[in-house]
């Protein structure tokens, strides 16, 4: 339910909402409901455009702890659990997109490069399927050759991925940890991380890069409505946490 509401009211599909409602008021209501189709309109075309759709994603970006504290250096990697693909072919009956890949493949990476433990962690998110996290250390295993010591399978957002996180590292006397998740989505998964013991150094996936001077990033597109999706769904996201 949490996702067909997401879905629904974050866009472009929420503004596509606001337009066939302001289409389908009458009477008394036929004026406000011009307006509001005509602004829903503007506002899906604005939000296609990379110019501003991609400036919300790179403002979530800036200001993100990359270095880890000199006499308290990361002791484990931490990686959050993203969108997964039905696919009957696979062993688990699912099989990781291509959020979950690219944080994956940082952390593989990482791992080979510091020689760090991973935590995989992420819950059930579709019906009759198994946990996101245990789908991530098999892909970790068969697509990358690393090992995910610990699983973390019961979190069904970024704040209780953060939670039941430090709880298994904790009891493990663990308490600086490497993040890996997406540049976009580092700074609400840091502000999760508040208060639970744990010190955490930011390794996010690629940076997106800065806009130069196109044109074509003012012309809405499908690329453009996806980072429009994912900037709206995370400055959400972020002052809901800062309200915690």
């Amino acid at each position: 339910m949490k996702g067909i509401l997401e879905v629904l009211a974050l866009p472009p599909t929420g503004f596509v909402v606001l337009i066939l409602v302001g289409l389908l008021l009458r009477g008394g209501w036929l004026r406000f409901g011009r307006r509001l189709a005509w602004g829903a309109l503007i506002a899906l075309i604005l939000f296609g455009m990379p110019a501003v759709s991609y400036s919300m994603l790179l403002a979530l970006e800036s200001g993100l702890p990359l270095t880890p504290p000199a006499d308290h250096p990361p002791q484990a990697i931490i990686v959050l659990g993203a969108e997964v693909i039905r696919a009957h072919q696979e062993k688990l009956g699912i099989r990781p997109g291509l959020l979950t890949l690219d944080r994956l493949r940082m952390a593989a990476a990482m791992h080979r490069r510091t020689g760090l433990p991973i935590l995989v962690t992420g819950g059930t998110t579709q019906p009759n399927t198994p946990p996101v996290a245990l789908v991530m250390q098999q892909s970790l295993k068969d697509d990358f050759q690393t090992p995910a010591e610990w699983v973390e399978p019961k979190s069904h957002d970024t704040w209780e991925n953060a939670r039941f996180s430090a709880d298994i590292l904790r009891a493990q006397g663990i308490t600086s940890v490497y993040v890996v998740t997406h540049a976009w989505h580092m700074r609400r998964a840091i502000l999760a991380f508040q208060g639970t013991g744990l010190t955490v150094t930011a390794a996010p996936t690629s940076f997106d890069d800065p806009l130069g001077p196109d044109l074509l990033d003012f012309l809405p597109r499908a690329s453009g409505w996806q980072a429009g999706f994912f900037a709206i769904h995370e400055w959400i996201g972020y002052a809901w946490y800062q309200l915690r």
